[in-house]
């Protein structure tokens, strides 16, 4: 599991890394509430634990800024403020879960497994979703825009490099030809070179880095789109 702790005390910080990465949970820290959203997107955490006080920006404003830009990984607030009212505008913002300072560390794993186990079941299978959208990993395409999304925000393409990921994603984890990708992404174009499908692949590979997905080279058989077992 991977876990976005967002926590200004540095104590806190190293004591919650050693103590969870003994229990198989990959902890990444951010102590400043101003760059909080930043690294969230960047890491695709499973779950974050969020400290309300943080520098720059409190945990309810980190909250609501990442919920306003389509983050739904699931939250758990960690706060010494115990009352019953801070734990009802934590959960109105958006948060899921709330645990108090201080806390046990077996209740805290117990809650952020349970947390993480919850957003997976609630998550749509493919066979749920509309037609009209496809779906790997964090991307998804909109048939009826055109548009292609990541983490529900708008994945900046090339007209060339969006033609080439829409084809993938037409058949996440299977190969497709580099004849036939060549055909969708040059179109008509008869004088462009075939080679000219590789600099469209380079490019686009190096957007999707870091993203969650990964565009396969299959020597004989063409390229493929798959979920990267790595993240």
């Amino acid at each position: 599991m991977k876990l976005l702790l967002v926590e200004d005390d540095a104590s806190m910080q190293t004591t919650l890394q050693r103590a969870l990465a003994r229990r198989q949970i990959d902890v990444h820290v951010c102590g400043d509430g101003a760059l909080a959203v930043t690294q969230w997107h960047a890491i695709r955490p499973d779950v974050v634990a969020l400290d309300l006080s943080l520098p720059h920006q409190d945990g309810l404003q980190v909250l609501a800024q990442a919920r306003a830009e389509g983050l739904h990984t699931p939250v758990l607030l960690l706060t010494a403020r115990g009352t019953v009212g801070d734990r009802i505008i934590g959960l109105n913002a958006g948060a899921d879960d709330y645990l108090p300072k201080p806390f046990d560390l077996d209740e805290l794993e117990a809650r952020l497994r349970a947390l993480r186990r919850r957003h997976r079941n609630a998550l749509p299978s493919e066979a749920d979703l509309p037609a009209r959208v496809q779906q790997v990993g964090a991307l998804r395409h909109d048939k009826d825009s055109g548009a292609v999304y990541l983490h529900e925000q708008v994945f900046e393409l090339t007209p060339r490099e969006a033609a080439l990921l829409t084809a993938l994603m037409a058949k996440p984890g299977h190969a497709v030809s580099k004849e036939r990708l060549f055909e969708l992404v040059f179109p008509g174009e008869a004088d462009v070179h075939y080679e000219a499908i590789e600099v469209v692949v380079y490019r686009l590979r190096k957007k999707l880095a870091d993203t969650g997905t990964a565009l396969m080279t299959l020597r004989g058989l063409g390229y493929l789109l798959r979920e990267d077992a790595r993240e």
